[in-house]
């Protein structure tokens, strides 16, 4: 529930990029995308939240959608987008090891889409009606679980 968020708005995106490091395929998670949904009057079953699409590329002109289709809505199962799972409360220190089952938020395996790597992450904003500031996909963070620098993928 952090207000701490840039919102998208309606239809909005962002891409970003890594600077020097590549997200890397490695078993599990590869990164996490970090909305803000939160549990209304404190329940697990009546969440608020807005969704996204979320695609990635090595390149940043060829893109890779994961297929944002909800699997089951009327039970609370959204599949592949982002922003429905709320983020838990941790802390980071030396021992910290991200995962979704510790933090929370929307975890993506890249080799699930084909890929062994990637430099790009867009975050697409699926909402239709909404004013604003608060309309729109809200995104907190996005976490790398598996990453390299260049300088180790060159060796």
């Amino acid at each position: 529930g952090s207000l701490d968020v840039l919102s998208l708005g309606i239809g909005g995106t962002i891409t970003l990029g890594f600077n020097g490091t590549k997200i890397v395929d490695e078993p599990g998670a590869d990164f996490i995308v970090f909305e803000n949904p939160f549990w209304v009057n404190n329940s697990p079953t009546n969440i608020w939240f807005d969704l996204a699409e979320v695609s990635v590329s090595d390149d940043g002109e060829t893109w890779h959608v994961f297929p944002c289709e909800p699997v089951n809505p009327d039970e609370g199962n959204y599949g592949q987008c982002a922003g429905w799972r709320t983020v838990q409360e941790f802390e980071v220190d030396d021992d910290f090891v991200l995962t979704a089952e510790a933090a929370g938020g929307d975890a993506y395996d890249i080799a699930d889409i084909g890929l062994e790597q990637i430099s790009f992450i867009r975050i697409r904003d699926l909402a239709e009606t909404g004013a604003a500031p608060s309309a729109g996909f809200d995104l907190d963070a996005v976490g790398a679980v598996h990453f390299k620098c260049l300088s180790q993928l060159e060796e």
